[in-house]
C-alpha cells in the first residue's frame, strides 16, 4: 500500500467513498473527514514511525492516515467508535497483518494498556474527546512516547499556552510533557467542513514523569482546578475562597513560593504550581487542610 496505489484524497472523492459506503458524517461524533494530501503528508511527516513501531490510532475514519502509517511500516492499532466506518475499514484493510482494528469507543478503553510500550499515538482527534483522551494517555503510565494529534485549533493554542494564558488543561499537559504546535490545517481541509480551523500538535511526554507520587499529584490537580475556578482573580483570594484553607497559611505559602499574592493564576507556570503546591502542604483527602503555624486550615 503507497500512494501511488492509495485512494484519491480531495473532498469530491471523500464525498464519493462515502456515498459507496452508506456512510453519512455524524455531527454528534464530531466525524469531520481529512480530505487534504498535503496536509495528510504533512501529519505522516510529523509522525515518522520507523518500521516495526507500534502506533494506536483514535478515531481512523476512512483511514487515509491509517494506511499512511502502514505505508510506513507502522504496526496499528485502531480504535473505532462508529460501526459503519469499522465495518468500511474491516474491509479496506482485510488481510492487512499490521492493523488491530478495535470497534468500540476510545473513552471505554484502558488506553495505555492497549498497545504494548514503547508506542505512539497518531490520530486526528474527534474534537469533543480532545480533553479525556490526553488525560487518558497522561494521567497514568505507560505513556505514549510521542503523541501527534489533530485537535481543534483553539485548543491547541490552549494546551500549549505560555504563562499569562494557562488554564486547568495546560497545566496539567504541560506538567506531563513538552508540547509544540506543528502546524495549523484550516477548515476547508476536511469533508464536511468544521465551523473551526485545526492545529496539529505533538506531546512528548517527559521520561522521568514520576516527581509527585500519585495521591500528592492529586492533591495538585485538587490546587489547580480549584484556582482555575476564577482565573482573572488574584490568586490568594481564589483560594482563600475555593478551598478550605485559613488566609494566613495562604499569604505565607505564596510567599514561601515567590508568587505576589495579586498574580491571576492564569499567570503561574508549572513550576510555580508545584512550589506553590510544596509550600501549601497536603490539603487532606475530606478537603480540609492541615494545622499549620499560620492557624487553622
Amino acid at each position: 500500500m503507497n500512494r501511488s496505489t492509495a485512494p484519491r484524497v480531495d473532498p469530491d472523492a471523500v464525498r464519493a467513498t462515502l456515498r459507496a459506503a452508506g456512510i453519512r458524517a455524524r455531527h454528534s461524533l464530531s466525524q469531520n473527514f481529512l480530505a487534504d494530501p498535503d496536509v495528510l503528508d504533512a501529519i505522516l511527516a510529523e509522525a515518522d514511525p520507523p518500521p516495526g513501531r507500534r502506533v494506536l490510532e483514535v478515531g481512523p475514519g476512512l483511514g487515509l492516515l491509517t494506511a499512511g502509517l502502514l505505508s510506513a511500516g507502522a504496526h496499528v492499532t485502531a480504535v473505532e467508535l462508529d460501526r459503519a466506518l469499522a465495518a468500511f475499514l474491516r474491509e479496506r484493510f482485510e488481510g492487512v497483518e499490521s492493523l488491530r482494528l478495535i470497534e468500540g469507543d476510545a473513552l471505554d478503553q484502558d488506553l495505555v494498556h492497549l498497545v504494548e510500550p514503547p508506542y505512539d499515538v497518531v490520530a486526528n482527534l474527534p474534537y469533543h474527546i480532545t480533553s479525556p483522551i490526553l488525560h487518558a494517555f497522561l494521567g497514568s503510565p505507560p505513556r505514549p512516547e510521542r503523541l501527534v494529534l489533530m485537535v481543534q485549533r483553539e485548543v491547541a493554542e490552549r494546551i500549549a499556552a505560555p504563562p499569562g494564558k494557562m488554564s486547568y488543561l495546560s497545566v496539567f499537559v504541560q506538567y506531563h510533557a513538552r508540547v509544540r504546535i506543528a502546524f495549523g490545517v484550516p477548515a476547508a481541509a476536511f469533508e464536511p467542513e468544521p465551523a473551526v480551523e485545526s492545529a496539529v500538535i505533538v506531546v512528548e511526554p517527559y521520561d522521568a514523569d514520576d516527581r509527585l507520587d500519585p495521591q500528592t499529584e492529586d492533591e495538585l490537580w485538587r490546587l489547580v482546578q480549584a484556582a482555575f475556578r476564577e482565573r482573572r482573580k488574584m490568586i490568594h483570594n481564589v483560594l482563600a475562597r475555593q478551598l478550605p484553607l485559613d488566609a494566613g497559611r495562604v499569604t505565607a505559602a505564596l510567599a514561601t513560593a515567590g508568587i505576589a499574592p495579586d498574580r491571576r493564576p492564569q499567570t503561574l507556570a508549572v513550576g510555580e504550581w508545584l512550589a506553590l503546591h510544596a509550600a501549601l502542604g497536603p490539603i487532606g483527602p475530606d478537603g480540609r487542610g492541615r494545622r499549620g503555624a499560620t492557624g487553622p486550615a
